[in-house]
């Protein structure tokens, strides 16, 4: 059982994927902002969206490895949309909500006391720009691995 898990090429280059798309995005903040966010390796948000890049590379290993006529690809592409949707439109707006509720806390703080004075987290989501750019960087990453190592 373990060996089918760790010889899942598939499996094995979308979650590469999801850490290579970390990194990026602690490289992007330090070009952007000259400082190095090591929270960026873990949290969710930021420039580019590494659930559209994982799920744009698990479709694009698919497509290469078993064709686009099987549902597995099917699977997989419905689950792309649903994710890059998600990522760009519901938590996007999460994020969104989150920047009014802290204001809003800041504002009313003397007559909040205990956990409410911490804020939330404001970055949840991503621009459609991030999950396009995320896309991107999926299907290249898969169609990379997949070519080279074919």
């Amino acid at each position: 059982m373990w060996t089918d898990f760790v010889n899942n090429r598939i499996l094995i280059i979308a979650i590469c994927t999801w850490a290579i798309t970390q990194v990026l995005k602690v490289i992007v903040i330090l070009i952007q902002e000259r400082r190095i966010a090591w929270s960026y390796l873990i949290n969710s948000g930021g420039m580019p969206s590494s659930h559209s890049s994982s799920v744009c590379s698990l479709a694009t290993s698919i497509a290469m490895i078993m064709g686009i006529g099987t549902v597995y690809f099917s699977i997989a592409v419905v689950l792309a949309a649903v994710v890059m949707y998600d990522a760009a439109g519901v938590r996007q707006s999460v994020g969104q909500h989150s920047a009014v509720l802290n204001r809003i806390v800041k504002e009313f703080s003397f007559k909040f006391s205990g956990d409410t004075q911490k804020d939330f987290r404001e970055f949840v989501g991503h621009t459609p720009f991030q999950v396009i750019i995320g896309a991107v960087v999926g299907v290249l990453i898969a169609w990379i691995w997949v070519t080279i190592t074919s």
